[in-house]
């Protein structure tokens, strides 16, 4: 554990490097909308997002009745980061934001898509896809998606996924690009051992991940380095932590929340490390009010708290909780 505690004090010094600290905050912002989250920068994109976005794959698959009016329950509480992929729902949850969003909001948000592309010729069809079903010409990001092991980076590469998005950044259709995945941190690190072109990361954070395949310890300090936006997904294990062992739902499996820990700190625990936006999957207009309040009253966690609720849970981490992991 001595080790553990040593790397979450690092943490701690690299989150006020990255100016995430709460003293580094502005005072909160206000658009045509409304008061806007706290922010923070992506990296170096020289962009500041919410520190709260919508994740689109449960958009997609709620009735149209809730999608809009999750979609309207983020924007009135200040969530200006809108996540999607061509993958959810194929194409369904893209074709909501771009009907149920878009069109009254595109100035004020900031919209990411993501591609699971094997070879160029697909990468080139799923862009046009996500921007015609988004209703756009741009998206503000759009990322490699699901990356699942080294040898599927390489192969990625090899067939012109890579060069596909780069010429994507400088057309213009995305402003900046990124890369995910949940499997195995051993994809992000071979990533960024093959390209330094990709602006954010995406990955699991949550308090079991120090203690099972960790993103947090392998992966988040190389893209800080590197000044590197952090988008944190899966930061309640995607159901994992109600016990659930498939995506999106609760189970019996034993529960990390409410059993271990509450959903405040598991959230505060993530907004504690250097992470530019927290991608939320929210079942209902009201699971995602409540992160928005749990933003708005956020404290950071000092190394002690963070370390205390790493160790709260690790006899539980593993592939049961965090079951997308392998």
């Amino acid at each position: 554990m001595s080790d553990r505690r040593t790397f979450l004090t690092t943490l701690g010094a690299l989150l006020a490097s990255a100016g995430l600290s709460r003293a580094a905050m502005p005072a909160p912002r206000r658009d045509r909308i409304g008061e806007l989250l706290p922010m923070r920068p992506l990296g170096r994109t020289g962009q500041d997002v919410t520190m709260l976005g919508l994740g689109g794959w449960h958009i997609g698959r709620m009735s149209e009745r809730d999608a809009q009016a999750t979609i309207d329950a983020a924007l009135e509480g200040g969530i200006r980061f809108f996540d999607t992929a061509e993958s959810y729902q194929d194409g369904a949850s893209e074709e909501r934001l771009g009907t149920m969003l878009v069109p009254k909001h595109r100035d004020a948000i900031f919209l990411m898509t993501k591609s699971t592309a094997k070879d160029r010729a697909e990468a080139e069809k799923h862009l046009e896809g996500s921007l015609r079903r988004l209703k756009v010409d741009h998206v503000d990001l759009w990322q490699m998606h699901a990356v699942s092991n080294p040898q599927d980076v390489d192969d990625r590469i090899a067939r012109g996924v890579l060069d596909v998005m780069i010429k994507a950044k400088a057309s213009g259709k995305a402003r900046h690009i990124g890369f995910t995945g949940h499997a195995q941190p051993a994809a992000h690190r071979r990533v960024l051992e093959r390209t330094d072109v990709f602006e954010t990361a995406q990955m699991p954070i949550n308090i079991a991940d120090p203690s099972f395949e960790s993103f947090v310890e392998g992966v988040v300090p190389r893209l800080v380095e590197r000044k590197m936006g952090v988008l944190a997904m899966k930061t309640l294990a995607n159901g994992g932590f109600f016990g659930g062992s498939q995506q999106g739902e609760h189970g019996n499996n034993p529960k990390l929340v409410p059993d271990r820990a509450s959903i405040r700190e598991a959230v505060s625990f993530v907004w504690s490390l250097p992470v530019s936006v927290l991608i939320t999957g929210p079942d209902n207009p009201d699971q995602l009010r409540e992160k928005i309040a749990i933003a708005r009253a956020f404290e950071p966690l000092d190394q002690t708290a963070r370390a205390a609720l790493v160790k709260r849970v690790a006899d539980l981490a593993g592939p049961r909780v965090e079951y997308y992991k392998g």
